[in-house]
């Protein structure tokens, strides 16, 4: 009887074992993987989550990735003469992370992200909006990391098929390509316009509403990070195209707030003017754990941007590491408003003290008096003198994306925690872009000087005539080196317009970008005109030939075989092969 009941249990315990097989065989859904996973539209949908989330990594738009560009620029100057000074001067040794390598390494995780993206989203049956949706989105993002690879490095590999990863010999990507007379720059503009068009065409207008219009890449986005596309490579016909098409809203529509300061505010992201911006949380309302690394996984995250740590000023806790150049704070002071006033544009691009800020009444152009919850305080403190941006080498704090003029907090956190969103691409530069694509094909006309004073009277300036303008290369002047400026004064991208417009590849135009770089190290907030006997240096005096891009990283070189040095790792003269296809326009002194 002993034995039976010994026999009966063995039995009923391996029944049950077997009963068990089919629980044990579950996969865990919490330790998925991309082999498994990216199957259905909801879990791509989350993987497109994932793309945007690598917008808001370090080398790409939290901190470096996003001011590097303007420290590129004639505009801003590193005022700590520590970080960012080998890329302030134009001659990085290829050895410096910052900017040498983990802008290289972030975007490539957008790359990596939207290929997986693009290699499921034919395989699962969905709508054709969600398809287009999914897809849209995944080509943008891909194209805005080209974008940003192709203007800081100039000569990257081109992966864009997500099954190359599974061979360990083709992640060894070539930057060289296989016909010598198309160079690896072109090769990747090719494919950023060629995904542009695609999501120009399948993508949401923002007027679609809800998420839509909170920050997602739709057709206007696309339409415009194309007509930027077109323009580095001087396609001026095909750009004008895409850019009047934005303005008669054909992806949406589009119009200039009427206050220019509601782009750098907090309350007012996702406007009417913006066509595609970097979303960061609200001050205080992110996370506490700060994650510089590109894992960003924790669940406390902070989600900010630590832009107002380079940007803003030491003396209010920052790091003081770039500030605005006296060049562009003296373009600001040579013209008044119609009723004699500053340019308003000065208040949210600088942080300055201006005796004029005290007593302006009634008035809508981003400015405000005393007694105005958004009067001109820093961190709840009247500016009473120009704040520096470095204590030990002075400089004027830059106001852009920072809270500058906000008075949201009392002090300065540095790190991560700036919640004011980065807009990347704003209506203005879709005005401005029309006007210098009309100069190019047409000379200077009503229509080009109409679309430059459509953004002039948002802050009050007097128009200009097309009588003051009597050749292309006098209007080009005025866009290149007053217009754009003032409106997009310390913003991403001016680096990239030097690049497009081959100011390095001529004698007369590198000269003029030394004297916007004179810099003065006096401990203050200088703002004279300064000169060459005046100012302690330039930005531009440094500057190596080929130095215009980025180093690719010589660590990265060294891991892959298959990839060569672009011409900052040679410190080879780009200027023959850019003067064999285009043109500079010479400078020309404006009255």
């Amino acid at each position: 009887m002993k034995r039976l009941n010994i026999i009966l249990t063995m039995l009923a315990l391996l029944a049950g074992f077997s009963a068990c097989n089919d629980e044990l065989d579950v996969i865990n859904p919490n330790n998925q993987t991309t082999t498994g996973f990216g199957n259905s539209e909801s879990e791509l949908r989350e993987a497109v989550i994932a793309c945007y989330n690598r917008i808001r990594l370090e080398g790409t738009f939290a901190r470096v990735g996003y001011t590097m560009d303007a420290v590129r620029g004639d505009e801003v100057w590193n005022s700590s003469q520590q970080w960012y000074l080998e890329y302030d001067n134009l001659n990085s040794p290829g050895t410096i992370e910052i900017g040498d390598m983990w802008i290289w390494r972030d975007n490539y995780h957008m790359v990596n992200r939207t290929n997986f993206v693009l290699s499921k989203v034919d395989e699962v049956d969905m709508s054709e909006d969600s398809y287009n949706e999914i897809k849209g989105q995944a080509l943008f993002i891909r194209s805005l990391a080209y974008y940003e690879l192709a203007t800081y490095y100039q000569a990257v590999p081109l992966i864009t098929d997500y099954a190359a990863y599974s061979d360990i010999e083709a992640m060894y990507a070539s930057n060289t390509p296989e016909d010598e007379n198309v160079s690896q720059q072109d090769l990747v503009f090719d494919q950023i316009e060629a995904d542009l068009t695609e999501a120009m065409q399948i993508l949401p207008s923002r007027d679609a509403g809800g998420e839509w219009a909170q920050g997602r890449a739709t057709c206007g986005a696309a339409a415009g990070y194309l007509s930027r596309a077109l323009m580095f490579r001087h396609k001026f016909e095909e750009a004008y195209t895409v850019l009047k098409d934005i303005i008669a809203g054909k992806y949406g529509h589009y119009e200039l707030t009427a206050d220019y300061g509601d782009n750098f505010r907090e309350d007012m992201e996702n406007n009417v003017e913006s066509l595609f911006e970097v979303q960061f949380m609200d001050y205080g309302t992110g996370g506490t754990e700060q994650e510089w690394t590109p894992v960003n996984i924790s669940p406390e995250a902070t989600q900010g941007h630590a832009v107002e740590s380079n940007y803003a000023s030491q003396e209010l806790g920052s790091w003081g590491d770039l500030a605005g150049s006296p060049w562009l704070y003296n373009l600001f002071k040579k013209e008044a408003c119609t009723d004699g006033r500053l340019d308003p544009r000065l208040y949210w691009t600088l942080v300055t003290y201006e005796d004029e800020y005290n007593n302006y009444t009634d008035t809508k152009t981003a400015a405000y008096p005393n007694g105005d919850p958004r009067c001109n305080t820093v961190y709840q403190e009247d500016i009473t003198v120009t704040p520096l941006s470095n204590s030990a080498q002075g400089g004027i704090s830059i106001a852009k994306f920072t809270n500058a003029r906000t008075n949201l907090y009392s002090s300065i956190t540095t790190g991560l925690h700036c919640g004011v969103n980065l807009r990347l691409m704003r209506y203005s530069d879709v005005l401005l872009r029309a006007a210098e694509c009309e100069n190019e094909i047409n000379g200077p006309t009503q229509t080009a000087i109409d679309y430059i004073n459509e953004v002039r009277r948002r802050v009050a300036l007097e128009d200009i005539q097309l009588s003051d303008f009597p050749s292309a290369d006098a209007l080009f002047e005025q866009i290149a080196n007053v217009e754009r400026p003032k409106e997009f004064g310390c913003e991403n991208g001016r680096g990239i317009d030097l690049l497009r417009w081959g100011f390095f590849y001529d004698a007369n135009r590198l000269n003029q970008l030394v004297e916007h770089g004179y810099y003065k190290l006096d401990g203050q907030a200088s703002t004279e005109e300064l000169t060459a006997e005046t100012a302690s240096g330039s930005s531009f005096q440094h500057y190596y030939k080929g130095h215009e891009y980025f180093p690719i990283y010589q660590s990265t070189l060294n891991a892959n075989p298959n990839l060569a040095g672009n011409s900052a790792n040679k410190n080879e003269d780009n200027g023959p092969a850019f003067l064999d296809k285009y043109t500079v326009r010479p400078v020309v002194e404006l009255d």
